[in-house]
């Protein structure tokens, strides 16, 4: 099969992101800080890797300061809901995926309330309503750093700097980016940020992280064993144990820490060079056939390797079917867990499909995809 879909999730693996898991669960499959045996020790020392790995990775000083999760999901969930409370305000964008709109719709029953700024309609952020949008209880503001519908790349820098200047918490969702484009916490004033493991950072799926910056208390999510403080009924607040209950995936944690060695070793600039000219190639391509409607920048250098399209008036899902069994070919159809995205762009009925390029796409794949539409489209 040609795969097309690795904004949900990357695939294949290297083979050192399955070899990392299998000698986790085969070599050390016991429970981490749970115990003093050489099994359980042996599992810690991963995870204290695979955490020193991450912090690294994006200039987080403290790898305490990584909290590790079963995926973004989590992640944004543990953020927003342990930062926000009765009487504050939040500020968002219609572009966000719904890991953030539904904790902050869910927040208005326990009087959050929320702005969501409308986007341009190629998924862009207006930066100045930003600065507008701002109030007096305004305590976070929540923006996706890639569109994962559009690919539209949003400058969180900017909007970083801005929170920052007015005393505002910024949390970052890099569902669609970490692992691909440079993120530095302390250069573009993140104060949390939430990813994915399975995506761009080519780990196994089921797991995440937060960042969550040094003197952040946040309310917990859940509470329960940590292997430490046993004696005590209540939570711990060492990090990163406070947000950690329960077994960890140390598989899937293993398989995370390679997934990471693999970008460093292979170069995350090439890897984003490559894929940026798979998307130049694409994009040029859709240009060419005036059956095709592509939404977004349309530009490789201001989207990740995400591309939203549709077939004149196809219903997306039918097209996505047409791939699959006539094409033997991965894309995503549908509203993508985005619907104010879709209602941005203007396909909140159609849908739109998806192609997403990953580390494993090669330029003949691309080019097999532009062939597959060409022919679907001498039949319309």
């Amino acid at each position: 099969m040609l795969y097309f879909d690795h904004g949900a999730t990357s695939y294949p693996k290297p083979k050192s992101v399955t070899a990392g898991a299998l000698r986790a669960m085969e070599s050390f499959g016991a429970n981490p800080g749970r115990s003093g045996h050489q099994l359980a020790l042996k599992a810690s020392r991963e995870i204290f890797d695979a955490r020193e790995t991450v912090a690294k990775f994006f200039n987080i000083k403290d790898p305490k300061q990584v909290i590790f999760t079963s995926n973004c999901t989590e992640a944004l969930n543990l953020a927003i809901k342990g930062v926000l409370t009765k009487g504050d305000h939040v500020i968002t964008t219609s572009m966000e995926h719904n890991s953030v709109l539904r904790p902050i719709k869910a927040l208005e029953n326990e009087g959050v309330e929320n702005t969501i700024i409308q986007c341009r309609p190629d998924g862009s952020l207006p930066l100045e309503k930003v600065d507008q949008s701002i109030r007096e209880n305004t305590k976070l503001i929540v923006l996706t750093h890639s569109s994962n519908l559009t690919g539209t790349l949003m400058p969180v820098e900017e909007v970083g700097k801005i929170a920052r200047e007015r005393g505002i918490l910024f949390l970052v969702d890099a569902a669609q980016t970490a692992g691909l484009y440079p993120i530095d916490v302390e250069k573009m004033y993140i104060d949390l940020l939430a990813a994915p493991g399975h995506k761009a950072l080519l780990g196994p799926q089921g797991t995440g992280f937060l960042y969550i910056k040094e003197d952040l208390y946040l309310k917990t999510l859940k509470e329960g064993g940590t292997g430490s403080k046993s004696q005590d009924l209540i939570q711990p607040d060492i990090l990163p144990d406070r947000y950690e209950s329960g077994t960890p995936n140390t598989p899937g944690i293993a398989g995370l820490k390679e997934g990471i060695r693999f970008i460093l070793e292979k170069g995350r600039d090439n890897l984003l060079h490559h894929e940026e000219s798979l998307v130049k190639y694409f994009l040029e391509e859709m240009k060419k056939l005036d059956f095709i409607h592509v939404y977004g920048p349309k530009d490789c250098k201001k989207q990740s390797p995400v591309i939203a399209l549709n077939f004149r008036d196809m219903d997306s899902s039918e097209i996505a079917y047409i791939l699959d069994s006539m094409f033997d070919m991965a894309v995503r159809p549908g509203l993508h867990c985005a619907p104010l995205a879709h209602k941005t762009i203007g396909t909140l009925e159609q849908g739109a499909v998806r192609f997403s390029f990953g580390y494993s796409t090669t330029l003949e794949d691309v080019k097999k995809a532009v062939e597959a539409i060409k022919s679907i489209g001498i039949e319309l």
